[in-house]
């Protein structure tokens, strides 16, 4: 495991190579099912870009697909998993587009339907694909984009954040959960968070009004008068979704977004008498640019807790499936 900075990448060759360096999959399997290996770079066609990936974050959605569940019934074998990347342009749509060669960018790949990140060059289409915030290094960049939009589609797009509005997020000290956690306070609401003990204090800096130690309280004995629930966990975990019903006002709503953690949710939601909906984000390079500017101005902190290289992948996926994450995890990928 890397734990020092990682230097931003200056390499000026900004041609497309034919091959490069990628961590496949050959089926479904555990974290061990990595293989380094020499593929084909993807063709971009039409408003694509090639990018020239230096970091790539990892999210559970990576380790589900990785096990043959969520999205990996679309995957061909052997397929790059990943969706999030920060790197270089090495290939725009067309000669004057504002996004040129040797600009930095960030996004989010639509995988399976694209090749993923877990590789040194990936296409992707135009429209998912951001200017990287200056601030940030690309490892930092690399850990925003699938979790970021992911909470600020839930806080903000479906929850409409606002000043009044008291919001419980569930798994605040997540990849999803520390943005949205930001992204509800940002807006006004009144945050509760569920983390453990040890990301209390930390919580509280991200912006949670009040926190709730999971492991020692059950939060709805501590939780009430609650608008807006937002379920980052599901029923995967002693009922956690089940249990949020009870402290929703009459008519509150919950949004639930990992797939498949609660096959009851909305007959559920329907006779506890409140709104419910899942949530599955989208690649959206106008939306990141939005985040950019509340991370460039401080407003908004991403929060990278462990760095691996490519080579790693397995233990980082290990470490993933712990669930004792802090934010993100992100690999860095080698120039050559």
């Amino acid at each position: 495991m890397t734990t020092n900075t990682i230097p931003e990448s200056n390499d000026e060759n900004l041609t497309v190579p034919e091959s490069m360096l990628a961590s496949v999959i050959d089926g479904p399997g555990d974290a061990d099912a990595f293989r380094l290996d020499t593929v084909p770079v993807p063709a971009s066609f039409n408003s694509e870009f090639v990018v020239k990936v230096v970091a790539a974050g990892i999210n559970p959605i990576d380790a589900k697909t990785r096990a043959g569940k969520g999205t990996a019934a679309g995957l061909t074998y052997p397929a790059v998993l990943g969706n999030d990347f920060s790197g270089i342009v090495v290939k725009s749509p067309y000669e004057a587009h504002p996004l040129s060669p040797g600009t930095e960018v960030y996004g989010m790949v639509p995988v399976p339907r694209m090749s993923g990140t877990f590789a040194q060059y990936v296409a992707v289409p135009s429209l998912s694909v951001a200017r990287k915030p200056s601030t940030l290094s690309h490892v930092e960049a690399a850990g925003v984009p699938l979790a970021a939009l992911t909470a600020w589609g839930m806080v903000v797009e479906v929850a409409k954040a606002h000043q009044g509005q008291r919001m419980l997020i569930h798994a605040g000290s997540g990849g999803v959960g520390h943005f949205a956690v930001q992204f509800a306070r940002y807006f006004g609401a009144h945050v509760i968070a569920t983390g453990s003990g040890r990301n209390q204090d930390w919580l509280g800096k991200l912006g949670a009004a009040e926190v709730v130690d999971y492991t020692t309280t059950r939060f709805e004995d501590v939780a009430t008068n609650i608008d807006v629930v937002i379920d980052l966990i599901g029923n995967v975990h002693d009922e956690t979704g089940s249990r949020s019903l009870s402290v929703l006002n009459p008519g509150g709503l919950i949004v639930n977004a990992p797939t498949g953690s609660w096959p009851t949710f909305l007959d559920e939601a329907a006779a506890a008498g409140v709104r419910a909906t899942t949530y599955k984000v989208a690649p959206d390079g106008d939306t990141l640019s939005t985040i950019s500017r509340l991370l460039e101005s401080g407003d908004v902190r991403v929060f990278v807790d462990q760095v691996f290289d490519l080579a790693e992948i397995s233990d980082a996926h290990r470490a993933l499936e712990s669930g004792h994450t802090r934010g993100k995890i992100v690999l860095t990928v080698p120039s050559r």
